[in-house]
């Protein structure tokens, strides 16, 4: 029996998704995949793995608004696709499939972006230009190689390229993409996923992350791409490939430094430091980054190594305890005053400090966040930098996500907060868009262009204050945080350094973080988040994430745990302006106020096959005995509310 007809069969008994079946036909019966591939199929097909080509094909993989993310490593692995390589060692080929990310699909993005990039050129300066790409990549499987095809695809077209000599950090290449005046970048990486992903992310002229109209003019290219386009870009050839200098480096590392409040508090503290970079980039400028500085920290060697299989953690995700259990045992074992560890691309950063009884204690990435916050607020008005009173054209910006504690802050310190939608591409655009204002501004007051990147950090703030909007801090409840507007995407090589100054402030003055925590909380009420994940993997899973959110739109709860749901907003459906009066784009977004004065939000991941409920308490405290109790009220109701939300989203998800 032929393939084909086993594909049909299969179909027909339903083991098989007719989209699946389709697309597995598009691909064999093109003419263009490599005879491994081909073979890879066969061997599926003749095995009955029915449920993997289903996950492999009951899709094309979406180029969406930030680019691709998906598994690169099948969960049955085949022998051609093996090609001899076994064990824990990267296979010869990723994994065949229209869902997943691999040669076909990486290369058609490249050719969409390099269209799109072309055009943008000729319509900017009403001639043809060669466009400019920077790439950057991390530690995972298929990372190097997916970066050299896309730059040997780039010039293949009549681009030009530039690369690093090994894995960066994804604020790195938001930096590079500056730095170099290069049309767009992109960075392969997979972020904190499992080691069988990857993805491709792409930024653009700003530093930024793509955003309207870029992202969808780049989708469109993309989509217009024909497959029988992809074969010849399928052999490597980096011989017209740039690959960047050693002062690339020394630069990031330069406009790092721009982060620091007080950088003497590092020498008369000395603050003890255990890293990691949990085999991540974060060790190609971290140990460089804190030299530099003058900070004396320990590595967690171990995990120092570049490994994509991440083995000495479940998940290499700061956010989990569990990934930063060794560098906990390290801290114990040298007595060090904080742990800080990144994830794999270098762009989040998890914390965990010494509390009052000497126990090392995590703090979320909303207590970090809102430390920071608060920290740079203040000394900032103390060295006269800020107004006393703040300033309306000094923003903080956070995501909707992100707990409300920061807009608090901000709204005390006389400060503009700015709300995004979940994602920093949110955050970078508005300091884009703040960029151009001030120049505008400049252009119509006096004739002058300013070359923003040129200018001191003193410079470029009194010029913000004055004609535009000066930031003072970003974050999202991820583990992303971001101070420097000379990179565009949230960085924890930055993140390292502002901690490490708190640590020191703190150190210096005989307290603690938890000491320093309670006293925000006094001083701006008591606030608790709570984060439900529930995953759906696969083909069955991506329709039951699909059916929670659709049911939520036709059907929202009105009460759950015992509170009543007071107000439903539908940010896919209605219309929502920020504080600068910009609106906000449509998503499948919901955000609900209970009557407690509790809120929760409802999104699916972009990245992970996941729906996420994000939980928000606050409970009104300003004596100190008061706030052991406060805290008590808020475990306790978040507990009831989360376990509401998930038993009433499983039933949603089933139907």
């Amino acid at each position: 029996m032929d393939m084909k007809q086993q594909l049909n069969d299969a179909a027909s008994a339903e083991k098989l998704l007719p989209s699946a079946r389709d697309n597995i036909l598009a691909w064999t019966e093109s003419g263009v995949l490599p005879a491994w591939a081909v073979e890879s199929i066969a061997e599926l097909v003749s095995g009955g793995h029915w449920g993997e080509l289903n996950d492999r094909f009951y899709k094309a993989l979406e180029f969406g608004t930030g680019g691709m993310r998906s598994r690169t490593i099948g969960n049955v692995l085949t022998e051609a696709e093996r090609a001899g390589k076994g064990g824990a060692e990267t296979p010869a080929h990723a994994a065949v499939g229209t869902a997943y990310l691999n040669d076909f699909n990486v290369i058609r993005a490249t050719i969409g972006l390099y269209r799109y990039c072309g055009r943008h050129l000729k319509e900017t300066f009403g001639r043809p230009e060669a466009p400019r790409l920077v790439i950057a990549h991390d530690v995972r499987h298929f990372s190097r190689h997916f970066c050299e095809l896309t730059a040997s695809t780039w010039t293949r077209l009549g681009g030009y390229a530039m690369i690093f000599d090994g894995p960066r950090s994804t604020p790195q290449l938001s930096f590079a993409v500056r730095r170099t005046r290069a049309t767009a970048g992109i960075v392969i990486t997979a972020s904190h996923n499992p080691p069988h992903d990857n993805g491709y992310k792409v930024y653009f002229e700003d530093g930024g992350q793509v955003v309207y109209p870029h992202a969808e003019g780049i989708i469109h290219e993309v989509y217009r791409v024909k497959f029988g386009e992809i074969a010849k870009h399928l052999p490597v050839d980096t011989a017209a490939v740039v690959t960047l200098p050693e002062s690339e480096d020394t630069a990031y590392i330069d406009v790092l430094s721009e982060n620091f409040i007080d950088r003497d508090v590092i020498g008369r503290a000395k603050p003890k430091v255990v890293f990691s970079a949990i085999h991540g980039t974060g060790a190609a400028s971290v140990p460089a980054v804190l030299e530099a500085v003058g900070v004396d920290a320990v590595y967690v060697e171990e995990q120092m190594k570049a490994d994509p299989n991440f083995p000495t953690v479940k998940s290499p995700n700061p956010e989990n305890a569990e990934a930063l259990s060794m560098g906990i045992e390290q801290a114990k074992a040298c007595g060090a005053d904080v742990i800080m560890a990144t994830d794999p691309d270098a762009d989040r950063m998890g914390v965990a400090v010494r509390d009052e009884s000497g126990e090392m204690v995590l703090l979320t990435g909303n207590m970090i966040g809102s430390i920071i916050a608060e920290y740079r607020i203040r000394r900032l008005k103390e060295k006269g930098i800020l107004p006393k009173n703040g300033s309306p054209r000094a923003a903080l910006i956070k995501t909707f996500v992100t707990t409300p504690l920061q807009a608090a802050i901000a709204e005390k310190n006389g400060l503009k907060i700015i709300d995004t939608l979940t994602g920093f591409k949110w955050i970078g655009e508005k300091l884009g868009i703040y960029e151009r204002e001030l120049k505008e501004a400049l252009m119509k007051e006096s004739g002058l262009a300013v070359d923003y990147d040129a200018c001191s950090p003193d410079a470029r703030r009194e010029l913000l204050l004055k004609h535009s909007t000066y930031y003072i801090f970003g974050g999202e409840e991820s583990y992303g945080y971001l101070a420097s507007d000379r990179v565009r995407d949230k960085d924890a090589n930055a993140a390292i350094l502002m901690f490490a100054e708190v640590a020191a402030w703190l150190k210096d003055a005989g307290r603690t973080f938890i000491d320093y925590l309670d006293e925000i909380y006094l001083r701006y009420g008591y606030y608790l988040e709570s984060l439900v994940n529930i995953y759906y993997e696969g083909a069955a899973g991506s329709a039951k994430i699909r059916r929670i959110l659709e049911s939520y739109r036709e059907s929202p709860p009105e009460t759950l745990a015992g509170f009543g749901v007071t107000a439903f907003k539908d940010f896919g459906k209605e219309t929502f302006e920020d504080a600068d009066g910009k609106e906000i784009p449509k998503q499948d977004f919901y955000f609900l106020e209970l009557d407690n004065g509790y809120q929760f939000a409802v999104r699916g991941s972009g990245t992970e096959p996941k729906i996420k409920f994000y939980l928000f308490a606050r409970e009104d405290v300003s004596e100190p005995v008061a706030l052991d109790s406060a805290k008590d009220a808020a475990r306790e109701n978040l507990g009831r509310l989360a376990k509401a939300i998930e038993d009433d989203a499983r039933q949603r998800a089933e139907g």
